[in-house]
């Protein structure tokens, strides 16, 4: 039986200057190479898929399932492109990743683009995040130097360039298809598909698209076996993850297990709730994730259980809120997050999202009427499924959820002629003056 916690990706990051090849190379960094080389392409692709590992960006899906979709009799390039295009409220997991440890994920792009017959990668990383694309491009530079990438890596006669993309910072990159059209220098907006990236990705070419988390847990699966990786988890969603929590936590952080794992568990780990207060609601997988409460807290946090439980596991951000925190005011920013990074490609998304902000808002302010609730989930209604990509989707999930779990609030902000909470008390530090020392999660 595993324990609580399995540090794998995140054991090395108490390193001294962990994100060097020289402590990556001291903790056994780029073992994985040379034992994933003796094998044939397929057989680390049937190792992935013995091994039961889902991607880590949210949907789930198998991941050498995903790699063995790519037709080996089609001419052209094969390519590898790792989404780290991570910049959904509350998910904050690949960033320190990068950061701490970005040789574990170069180690898992060469692994999976040799799985993949793959000679060129790219990483897309957001815009924004300037320091980790430095220290990316710095982690790519000491492979290339070291001989674990380019031309014959490790005498092999396998050959791969890696090129690590600064994004422009657009959360709707961070869908597989958009991500592509900004790679190749256009708008970032999703594709029609099908045909779907293994068939025609990037240059219209045979693609995979891995979250930075699911690429950097191949080494592992190689240096350790599938049987190892499968032994962790549950029957359905094995292996381990990094959970992210954030918010009214006494410690909030980065806590790697195995999935099945409880939110009661991690809070635990974290130190419990903030002192004095106690939970109120949480999101599972980032803000656009269908919000949980206190009767969830002993729910297993793998894909079956929390879609069971009316939710999804996405990317593990699990944002904790007491009881200071104004419901609807957290669910306003969210909406309006959704607003602004909507592309405005499809009517569902562009005009929904508005409309969405517009009811919200008014309903903040203790203005409106109950009748509006009504509006709010027919309007959610005409975007879930109906937008062209799952951006429309994520933006329902909170509204229609928390009105599920706190019709009650909302109505309070109406006979109480506006939001009944003091902003100032939910900050995740409040001031002993008692003013406000930031915005409302």
């Amino acid at each position: 039986m595993a324990d609580t916690l399995t540090p794998v990706l995140t054991d090395n990051w108490d390193a001294e200057r962990a994100w060097t090849l020289a402590a990556y190379e001291e903790r056994g960094g780029y073992a994985a190479l040379d034992k994933a080389f003796a094998m044939a392409p397929d057989d680390v692709i049937n190792a992935v898929k013995e091994s039961g590992l889902r991607g880590r960006g949210g949907a789930g899906f198998p991941t050498g399932m995903k790699w063995g979709f790519i037709p080996q009799d089609n001419p052209k390039p094969k390519y590898l492109v790792v989404n780290a295009d991570e910049s959904e409220p509350g998910t904050c997991k690949d960033i320190p990743l990068m950061m701490a440890s970005p040789h574990t994920l170069v180690e898992g792009v060469i692994v999976s683009s040799y799985a993949i017959r793959a000679n060129t990668a790219f990483i897309y990383v957001r815009g924004e995040v300037l320091h980790v694309i430095r220290r990316l491009q710095r982690a790519v530079q000491e492979a290339y130097l070291a001989g674990h990438l380019g031309k014959n890596i490790h005498g092999t006669g396998y050959d791969l360039d890696l090129v690590v993309h600064a994004g422009a910072g657009a959360y709707i990159c961070g869908e597989e298809t958009a991500l592509l059209e900004g790679l190749e220098g256009r708008r970032g907006q999703p594709r029609l598909r099908p045909p779907f990236p293994a068939v025609a990705g990037l240059y219209a070419s045979p693609t995979v698209i891995n979250n930075v988390e699911s690429i950097a847990s191949v080494p592992s699966i190689i240096n350790h076996g599938p049987a190892w990786f499968a032994s962790m988890g549950t029957e359905k969603s094995q292996g381990y993850g990094i959970f992210s929590l954030s918010g009214h936590v006494t410690n909030p952080g980065q806590y790697e297990a195995p999935l099945g794992i409880t939110l009661r568990q991690l809070i635990d780990l974290a130190g419990g709730i903030r002192e004095g207060h106690e939970l109120k609601f949480w999101t599972p997988g980032g803000s656009s994730t269908p919000l949980l409460t206190p009767e969830h807290l002993d729910v297993p946090l793998d894909f079956e259980s929390v879609g069971a439980a009316g939710s999804m596991l996405g990317t593990r951000a699990l944002q904790i809120f007491d009881e200071t925190t104004c419901v609807v005011r957290a669910v306003l920013r969210w909406t309006e997050f959704y607003k602004h990074e909507s592309c405005g490609k499809c009517t569902p998304c562009r005009e929904g999202t508005w409309w969405l902000t517009q009811t919200m808002a008014r309903l903040e302010k203790g203005q409106g009427s109950e009748s509006d609730l009504d509006l709010l989930l027919d309007q959610c209604d005409n975007i879930l499924g109906r937008a062209f990509c799952a951006l429309g989707d994520g933006a329902t999930s909170p509204i229609s959820s928390s009105i599920q779990h706190f019709r009650d609030e909302y109505l309070a902000h109406l006979t109480h002629g506006g939001c009944p909470f003091d902003p100032a008390a939910s900050t995740a530090f409040p001031s002993s003056t008692d003013t406000a020392v930031g915005a409302n999660a």
